[in-house]
């Protein structure tokens, strides 16, 4: 902490006003790494043995029907044929052993610079904590990848969905024409379903509070409409927002755990390389296009090493493998440089944008020129598009007609649509809101291929065989 000081040679009534400040508004590590379970408070306990209550999150995620989903959910591409590319499965997996690794490097330095700290073994968790969050980033996310979020949302905003909008309040409609993953995500591990036990997955605060990536409620949501959490979670939020020390910002609104940024770096990494990786699998881009965008990353010395070590390599796609694997170390090294010096920044809330958008100008320009090639040639590509369209046209028809069965459960149609629903989602809650919910809980949850099978069979396009 520096000290800033007034003029005289003293330190002014000023300067020690500014920096009790700054201490009362700045998180600490000791406070933001917390085994406590949500739901389980008064069962909290050393249990110690082999694994941590970190690893347990992991393993908790690894074990359950949501995550096991994610094998059948479009990352960009379509679920592969003949050639395999990323599902949000294999996604989250990289992700998580990324976040892993960038953790690692992260608390091998803070536990050098906080050495004295009692608290300093505590960083030794971070990167189980992170490689956890990293698994649960997406666990929110609808069928049809990004594409079945802005069609959730664009029902009720633009779509069909607008008649209802007499039932809803101001908060709970922005929850609705927001329809956000990340907030999806958070309730997916907290609520608590018919039949789950209060807390829902039970996770630690720690490892929640690290896929909040917009620790704010819908009404703060913007132009962007990011937000973090539905208005029915807001109480499980705040309760370990406050608990872990995040320092509030305004009504509704925290600043990020710090450890959010490690996952979102993992997330980003991953998504721009992979994407790439998958581009030329797909024989979109060339070989020869693709290893130009991962050499761009390095200076002329290192990449004058990799052309030597490519020379013994004959397969194309195991030349771009060890190309990608390499742009990932880099980038790896290059958000946890930025990450532990601008540690002071992000304990008082002050940092802005993205760890990726902080690393060193040559891994920016090779980072942007990957960006913008997937921008322009793969998330255009035809069957993409295609896709999107699909996507668009069965979720819409999936909203309508099950939120139709459920405000109007006593209709024949409706009850034997109900008979759909898992138990777990609560159909015949009290409120307009809850209903509704229980309906984007349905669907969200939906694999691609269940939902286009649903929604042929509502459509009377196909009739099940026994």
């Amino acid at each position: 902490m520096k000290l800033i000081y007034a003029g005289g040679g003293g330190v002014g009534a000023k300067s020690f006003v500014y920096l009790h400040f700054i201490m009362d508004n700045m998180m600490n590590w000791d406070k933001l790494i917390s085994d406590k379970r949500l739901g389980l408070e008064h069962y909290h306990d050393n249990k110690g043995g082999v694994r941590s209550d970190f690893e347990r999150d992991y393993d908790r995620l690894v074990f359950s029907s949501p995550f096991r989903r994610l094998q059948n959910k479009t990352q960009v591409f379509p679920l592969p044929g003949s050639i395999f590319v990323h599902n949000r499965l294999t996604h989250s997996l990289e992700v998580s052993c990324v976040g892993k690794s960038l953790a690692g490097e992260v608390a091998l330095q803070l536990r050098e610079r906080h050495a004295d700290e009692p608290w300093c073994d505590k960083l030794r968790d971070l990167g189980e904590i992170v490689a956890a969050a990293c698994l649960a980033h997406d666990l929110g996310n609808p069928p049809f990848g990004h594409s079945g979020e802005k069609t959730i949302g664009a029902y009720f905003s633009e779509g069909k969905g607008l008649k209802l909008r007499e039932h809803f309040t101001e908060q709970q409609w922005n929850d609705l024409i927001h329809f956000e993953g990340n907030a999806n995500s958070f309730r997916t591990l907290v609520h608590q379903f018919n039949g789950r036990r209060p807390g829902g997955f039970a996770m630690t605060y720690s490892t929640l509070a690290s896929i909040v990536k917009y620790p704010y409620s819908s009404s703060q949501a913007g132009t962007k409409g990011k937000f973090g959490f539905f208005t029915t979670e807001k109480e499980q939020f705040e309760r370990i927002a406050n608990e872990l020390g995040m320092i509030k910002l305004g009504e509704e609104r925290y600043s990020r755990h710090p450890l959010v940024y490690l996952v979102e770096a993992a997330d980003d990494i991953c998504y721009q390389i992979m994407d790439i990786e998958d581009g030329h699998k797909l024989k979109i881009i060339n070989t020869e296009e693709t290893m130009n965008l991962l050499l761009s990353f390095f200076d002329d010395e290192r990449r004058d090493h990799m052309h030597e070590v490519l020379k013994h390599v004959a397969d194309p796609n195991e030349k771009i493998a060890y190309l990608r694997s390499s742009a990932v170390g880099l980038l790896v090294q290059e958000c946890a440089r930025t990450f532990v010096e601008r540690e002071q920044e992000i304990l008082e809330g002050r940092f802005e944008g993205s760890l990726i958008d902080n690393i060193s100008p040559r891994a920016t320009q090779g980072y942007k020129r990957c960006g913008q090639v997937a921008f322009e040639r793969l998330y255009r590509a035809g069957y993409v598009v295609d896709v999107d369209l699909a996507g668009n046209r069965i979720i819409n028809l999936l909203l309508e007609k099950l939120i139709d069965a459920v405000m109007h459960p006593e209709r024949n149609y409706s009850q034997l649509l109900l008979n759909k629903f898992p138990q777990q989602y609560d159909v015949h809650a009290a409120s307009v809101y809850e209903k509704v919910q229980a309906v984007l809980d349905h669907i969200s949850a939906m694999t691609d291929i269940y939902a286009l099978n649903l929604y042929r069979q509502l459509d009377g396009i196909s009739i099940p065989t026994v």
